[in-house]
């Protein structure tokens, strides 16, 4: 290895200070019966020392983490990937009790907040709980095939924020990094847990892409994620209308949230959340979030910008705009929900891309009828 490998790989080995609490707690977390990966033990001596031969970008022990609350881990009871998520009660008094109460609604086809699988409770922090979550992927990731894929998406999230607001739960914090997706079967071969490589391919040496299927084989089901801000109300607090002050989440362009009001109405604000999600991340390119959208999903225009209303008494209640999706759904053509999702990046000409797509769709009905095993990308 030549000194400028060796001073960039020495960059690798160094735990960053959010990291080093996973380090100190690798033990007793496996106690309780969660393993950490090889980077957090105690007595790691990276990949890439022991093998020479290996660059120590490309090994999965040389990842960081970025956030300090999140971390993978192997559930040493089954061998299955589950999320760690520390949550100081301190800041987020709520969280734990608001998962607990969605957990105990059960699962069922409207229930699309995360579940709670199990909690943790560090001796040494009585405000402090680990919170054991389902291994979710990003919900764009992979990429959608087709805009059955994407309506598909949006069913679900408006149905899950229905749930949410029928049991009077403000989510407050609706945006792209909170809506994950249970697609862990869409890769059949395995894909690095690691939450910001999860498109990379299992053991693999290399930052080579893991193959996949798409969610029109494998149908998935869509999660939100994060109630650290939200709240549950009383039904007489939600007869009466309900107005709370604001808290800032990821998604900071709500009118109600630049200073006109110090109240506001969680409610209403969601419904601007799930629409400006839609707006931003699959109608309109936007440079401000750096989005750059698709063509297509004109048919959602109306009612996104209903939902994105500056006033928040005259948007739709999510009950509401369900059911005008739910319409919009209805008469979309099955040519057009077949059809292929593009991108706004892309030129209007690549015709090369939709003959592949067809292609694949023929591909598909052929393997459907005669039940061979389903083909990957």
């Amino acid at each position: 290895m030549s000194p400028e490998a060796d001073a960039a790989a020495a960059l690798y080995e160094k735990l960053n200070p959010v990291e080093e609490y996973w380090r100190d707690h690798y033990e007793w977390l496996k106690d309780c019966g969660y393993e950490l990966r090889p980077r957090f033990r105690p007595d790691w001596i990276p990949s890439w020392r022991v093998d020479p031969t290996k660059t120590a970008m490309f090994c999965p022990d040389s990842w960081r983490l970025i956030h300090s609350a999140v971390i993978d881990a192997c559930r040493l009871s089954d061998g299955s990937n589950v999320v760690l998520k520390k949550v100081d009660r301190s800041l987020h008094p709520f969280e734990l009790e608001i998962s607990e109460f969605l957990t105990g609604l059960g699962k069922s086809r409207e229930n699309h907040c995360i579940p709670l699988l199990d909690t943790l409770r560090p001796a040494e922090d009585p405000n402090l709980v680990i919170l054991v979550l389902p291994y979710m992927r990003r919900y764009n990731s992979p990429k959608f095939d087709t805009f059955g894929e994407v309506v598909e998406l949006f069913r679900q999230l408006f149905e899950g924020l229905q749930l949410m607001h029928r049991h009077h739960i403000a989510h407050r914090d609706i945006h792209s990094l909170n809506i994950l997706m249970d697609g862990a079967h869409l890769y059949p071969h395995g894909f690095q847990p690691d939450i910001r490589h999860q498109h990379i391919k299992l053991g693999s040496n290399y930052l080579a892409s893991a193959n996949h299927t798409t969610r029109t084989w494998k149908p998935v089901k869509y999660f939100l994620a994060d109630f650290g801000i939200s709240r549950q109300y009383s039904a007489s607090e939600r007869e009466g209308g309900v107005l709370d002050r604001f808290i800032m989440g990821g998604d900071k362009s709500p009118p109600e949230h630049q200073g006109q009001y110090s109240m506001v109405d969680p409610f209403a604000t969601d419904v601007y959340f799930l629409g400006n999600f839609i707006e931003t991340k699959f109608i309109e390119r936007d440079e401000k979030v750096k989005t750059v959208g698709f063509r297509g999903f004109g048919f959602m225009k109306d009612l996104v910008a209903d939902m994105t209303q500056d006033e928040p008494s005259k948007r739709p209640t999510i009950d509401e705009a369900a059911a005008r999706f739910a319409q919009i759904q209805r008469g979309l053509s099955s040519w057009k929900l077949r059809s292929r999702v593009v991108s706004q990046k892309e030129g209007p000409l690549r015709l090369d891309r939709t003959i592949m797509h067809w292609s694949r769709r023929i591909r598909s009905f052929i393997f459907r009828r005669s039940a061979l095993p389903t083909p990957l990308e």
